[in-house]
């Protein structure tokens, strides 16, 4: 389970393709502070560690994540958004998440307003109910407020502490990310669906 705030920047060493799974090494300041088993969201994808040495750790992705996130797209160099799981004594700074991409959208338009940028991102109109107006959304792990909200696009403000510490400062127009809709969102739409 995670938050959406961002800890730090990862950065895509090695990549080995395998047979329906993907094995990558990420260099980061984080590395010393895993352990091996523990879960790490990577653009908003929970991975887990599966090898750690010196500032290097190594995770692997399964075909359903290749096939549901931007996680087949990467290259090596690419910069990743990177947080552990939340303790439960740390304080909720973003919403819940849970590292489950649902989908992946597109960014088409980029405005810069007096420092801050303001994103547009397409989605797949089948997960229009899951946004709400004012509502919670993940964006390559990052936790974001949307506005402007329609069944198939919808818009977030980027501060610029955000750009310069997370990989929107490396989005660029029709760059791909992953999305992660409100949980409670999902509940709701399930029991809905039930009835």
């Amino acid at each position: 389970m995670f938050t959406g705030i961002i800890e730090s920047l990862g950065t895509i060493i090695e990549i080995n393709k395998k047979p329906n799974q993907l094995i990558l090494t990420v260099e980061s300041e984080l590395a010393q502070e895993l352990k091996v088993d523990q879960s790490l969201s990577h653009n908003g994808i929970c991975l887990t560690i599966t090898k750690i040495e010196n500032n290097r750790f190594q995770v692997c992705a399964v075909q359903e994540t290749i096939d549901k996130t931007t996680i087949g797209n990467w290259v090596i160099s690419d910069q990743v958004n990177l947080e552990r799981g939340i303790k439960l004594s740390d304080r909720l700074d973003g919403h819940i998440v849970q590292g489950h991409v649902d989908s992946v959208g597109k960014c088409t338009e980029i405005v810069d307003e007096a420092g801050n940028r303001i994103y547009t991102f397409l989605f797949d109109p089948s997960f229009a109910p899951l946004l709400v107006e004012k509502g919670s959304v993940v964006i390559d792990g990052v936790s974001l407020t949307c506005y402007n909200v329609t069944r198939h696009s919808f818009q977030v403000t980027i501060i610029p502490y955000t750009f310069e510490n997370t990989c929107f400062k490396n989005l660029e127009l029709t760059s791909a990310v992953n999305l992660e809709f409100d949980i409670l969102g999902k509940y709701l739409q399930r029991h809905l669906s039930l009835k």
